[in-house]
């Protein structure tokens, strides 16, 4: 995958590091506040990203560390934050 294209965190294997290249409603189900909520979170441009781990069935939730925090996060959400290979 080229540096310059930007993909979904959901499609990242668990392990993989990659640095947020922005967050956008990828599913019609998702809302501003959503949106909004991902950014306070800590997921905006150039802030690095790992997959930790997936839930049963590896599929959600989806253990996510962005910064020095680690959150839980829906597929759907997800879905939502693109990033870039680190």
């Amino acid at each position: 995958m080229p540096a310059s294209d930007p993909r979904p965190l959901s499609e990242l294997p668990d392990g993989a590091h990659a640095v947020v290249a922005g967050v956008a409603a990828h599913a019609p189900d998702v809302d501003a506040a959503t949106l909004r909520r991902l950014q306070e979170l800590g997921f905006v441009d150039g802030e690095p990203v790992t997959v930790m781990r997936r839930g049963p069935g590896g599929r959600e939730p989806i253990a996510v560390r962005v910064g020095d925090t680690l959150f839980a996060l829906r597929r759907v959400e997800a879905q939502c934050i693109d990033v870039r290979p680190a």
